[in-house]
């Protein structure tokens, strides 16, 4: 899919969204990502690392040279949730050798595509025991 192609991204529903982005997270393509930007003023920040990418460009250039630096992750799309103009994306993210990774991006769309991607990580923990009578085991989805 061209620049031109690309599909309007706010007339999707839960269900073509997250097919979209498993297709994304499967192939984990810098290019394909990159034509569902917005063109002239995306920006991705990781609010925990205290980083913001400003343009596409900058982003295809980070995730090309991501595999110069490790393996590619494996991304699981667990929810995702369609507002009006916003998606919110649940996933798992493992970088291997254990290193496993919640996320949750908030993506902005403007003019059919993504104009602003925030996302925010968490490394999974042990509940504390003192609780274990209040709640009920979640099961991996």
């Amino acid at each position: 899919m061209d620049d031109r192609r690309v599909p309007d991204l706010e007339k999707f529903d839960e269900q073509e969204a997250t097919r979209l982005l498993n297709e994304l997270a499967s192939a984990l393509s810098p290019e394909a990502e990159y034509r569902i930007r917005h063109p002239e003023d995306y920006l991705m920040e990781m609010p925990q690392s205290g980083e913001r990418f400003r343009g596409r460009e900058k982003v295809r250039a980070f995730q090309e040279s991501f595999t110069e630096h490790s393996a590619p992750p494996k991304i699981r799309i667990r929810r995702v949730l369609v507002g009006e103009g916003s998606w919110v994306v649940e996933s798992v993210v493992d970088y291997g050798e254990g290193r496993v990774m919640h996320g949750v991006a908030i993506l902005e769309l403007k003019d059919g595509r993504v104009w602003r991607d925030r996302r925010y990580f968490a490394e999974p923990f042990e509940a504390p025991e003192w609780r274990a009578h209040l709640v009920e085991r979640m099961e991996e989805t």
